[in-house]
């Protein structure tokens, strides 16, 4: 009785998205092409990558493939996507016919509710170089991965008996955590693709196998307790490895502002250290250091890539991005400290500087050291778009503005770093800025924190 209650839901529920797919088509959907045939191409060969099973729930990768569709395509496109993955997956894994159909009725209907949510956010006005626009992506990531575990669920209920709370428990619980920093990574992305197109995806193509083998080996880990502290190395690796990518993906769009946050967490650490900061502190710093431009990920190419003075609207996009950043890097468990820094790296000492307008000692220590180290970088730079001045006038640029834009004890600090240690980054290269992102590193210092 329950078996055939199931097949009869999936059944009504397949062909209710199918037509609803076919009906809200439109031409424009399914363009540009080289889009669709890459999300396809990518859900595809997540699918084929290894789904991750639990408790009768399959998961995989392919998910933030049509949740991408979703967003640029629209609902017939996220739909095809969906069903022609699951498809291609059942008829190599060859599941139970009843499971089968339900299987492909749930990932035909949450692409369409998803594709319609994002097509309503473009009619409303919302663009797709906008932050409100990533927090629609993640809004779609986060609705449909619910409604497409409740469909799910609903259906292994009649089929096989299992009660929806433990699938909750069992299923949903551990993969929650990463699944919320996918869905950072996705909004990232979809940021990035609408100003720097399918060169962001080749990127995401990397992220989103490093994702699903992490995910994975994390799940699969769960009933074993001597291997907890593998699992928690992976979730680590997972976190930090998100925020590695978006350095990456940054570096990917501008390698200039990439090497520059990466000399301002040399330096700024450099700071930390003469002034006796512990090393967990120095750490902080450097890596809000790393992560301070992220929020720059917001700027149209007209802004990033200026050789002109910027017009009023232009600072009115360019002072969003502290905040933004923080946004971003606060979505990561363990990193609220380096976003409240980043937030705060744009504030002046005399109270004129955003996006809070906070002044004196109410500015963070951490974030003034972002301040001066970013300052210099950006004076000095060679791979400036600006023409770089020397440390001496950079130096005495730094004392001219101490006090007002910049705390002077600490200004003092830097100026005698550079002259007793001789401090200097490589912009025309690549080493410098590999060495100061040193994955490895951060991944144990990430292990560390908790326990400490």
């Amino acid at each position: 009785m329950r078996r055939h209650a199931a097949i009869g839901c999936a059944c009504f529920l397949l062909i209710g998205a199918l037509v609803g797919a076919l009906v809200t088509s439109r031409a424009q959907d399914w363009h540009p092409t080289g889009t669709f045939l890459l999300l396809l191409l990518l859900a595809v060969a997540s699918d084929a990558l290894g789904t991750i099973e639990a408790r009768g729930q399959r998961l995989s990768g392919s998910f933030i493939a049509v949740v991408l569709a979703m967003a640029f395509l629209g609902p017939a496109p996220a739909v095809f996507i969906s069903v022609l993955t699951i498809s291609v997956d059942a008829a190599r894994s060859r599941p139970q016919r009843a499971h089968a159909l339900c299987n492909l009725a749930a990932h035909a209907a949450f692409p369409l509710v998803g594709g319609l949510l994002g097509r309503f956010a473009r009619n409303a006005g919302v663009s797709d170089q906008t932050t409100e626009f990533a927090l629609v992506v993640v809004g779609i990531y986060g609705a449909t991965i619910l409604l497409n575990f409740g469909f799910i669920a609903g259906f292994l209920r009649l089929l096989r008996g299992f009660r929806i709370r433990d699938q909750i428990r069992e299923v949903l619980g551990p993969v929650l955590p990463s699944e919320g920093t996918a869905a950072a990574l996705v909004a990232a992305f979809a940021v990035v693709y609408s100003t720097s197109g399918l060169a962001a995806l080749g990127v995401l193509v990397i992220a989103l196998f490093a994702f699903q083998a992490l995910t994975r080996a994390l799940l699969l880990s769960q009933d074993r307790a001597e291997q907890l502290a593998v699992r928690s190395t992976q979730l680590a690796s997972l976190q930090v490895g998100v925020l590695a990518a978006l350095v990456q993906t940054l570096s990917l769009r501008d390698k200039m502002t990439a090497r520059h946050s990466a000399a301002v967490a040399r330096y700024a650490k450099a700071i930390a250290q003469a002034v006796g900061c512990s090393p967990a502190e120095q750490e902080l710093v450097h890596t809000a250091g790393l992560l301070h431009d992220i929020g720059k990920f917001i700027f149209p190419d007209r802004i990033l890539f200026a050789d002109r003075r910027l017009t009023d609207e232009d600072w009115v996009v360019v002072k969003k991005h502290p905040a933004q950043g923080a946004r971003v890097v606060g979505r990561v468990s363990g990193y609220g400290p380096v976003a409240e820094i980043i937030r705060c790296h744009h504030e002046r000492i005399d109270g004129t500087g955003y996006p809070r307008g906070l002044a004196g000692d109410d500015i963070p220590p951490l974030s003034r050291m972002i301040s001066i180290a970013d300052t210099y970088d950006v004076m000095t730079a060679r791979d400036s778009y600006r023409d770089p001045v020397s440390s001496a006038e950079a130096i005495a640029e730094l004392r001219r503005v101490s006090d007002a834009q910049l705390d002077g004890r600490l200004v003092e600090v830097f100026i005698q770093i550079l002259h007793e240690r001789g401090i200097g980054f490589q912009h025309t290269t690549d080493a410098d800025f590999e060495r100061e992102l040193n994955f490895e590193a951060r991944v144990a210092g990430f292990l560390e924190a908790p326990a400490a």
